[in-house]
């Protein structure tokens, strides 16, 4: 499902890039597990290094105690609005992986780019389903891995809000402002040929 976005991109792509926008003002429906689950299916098949595949998540829908669980992880900010969300997703990543024909684990260099890869694919999946995602930093993330029972090897990367586009007029008067999509930097600022140049 693609909606018209304000956002205008330098170089033709499909809209679900331009569509896909992190809101806050969430409406009150619910998901069906069934339904977050297939956005974890697409998360699923996102590429990962030796196909090692540590992205790992921890979810609740609202009207749960897994949902109020992973509520009380998130900073008081985040709280104040993500409490609207019909589902919180926690984001992990396994920091050890085990290369085709060894015997033992070794650190992974690219578990958490991995996981962002899979959360892409959540994020993605998500938005042609007519959901909207935001991803949130603002956790107690010692809390989450001590609450959550993570694994040593494991690292918590963030939490994800997931719900229908709600009302913005529902938000904070100091949040309603932002309630849309954001602008990006120019191509050229990111994207150098041959070496970097800052």
């Amino acid at each position: 499902m693609t909606t018209s976005s304000p956002r205008r991109p330098e170089h033709p792509i499909d809209p679900v890039f331009l569509t896909r926008w992190s809101p806050r003002a969430f409406a009150p429906d619910t998901i069906g597990e069934d339904e977050l689950l297939a956005l974890f299916e697409a998360a699923r098949w996102a590429p990962s290094s030796y196909n090692s595949q540590p992205a790992r998540f921890v979810y609740g829908r609202r009207g749960t105690p897994a949902f109020d669980a992973l509520l009380d992880l998130l900073n008081p900010f985040n709280r104040s609005w993500a409490q609207e969300a019909a589902a919180l997703v926690f984001i992990l990543s396994n920091s050890l992986m085990r290369p085709p024909g060894q015997d033992k684990d070794v650190p992974s260099r690219s578990h958490s780019f991995d996981a962002g890869a899979a959360w892409m694919s959540f994020a993605l999946q998500a938005q042609m389903s007519g959901w909207y995602t935001h991803g949130m930093v603002g956790v107690d993330f010692d809390r989450a891995f001590a609450d959550l029972d993570v694994p040593q090897g494991y690292r918590v990367e963030c939490a994800v809000a997931l719900g229908r586009l709600g009302d913005p007029a529902a938000l904070p008067e100091g949040l309603r402002a932002r309630e849309q999509p954001n602008d990006r930097q120019p191509l050229s600022a990111i994207a150098m040929e041959g070496r970097f140049k800052g």
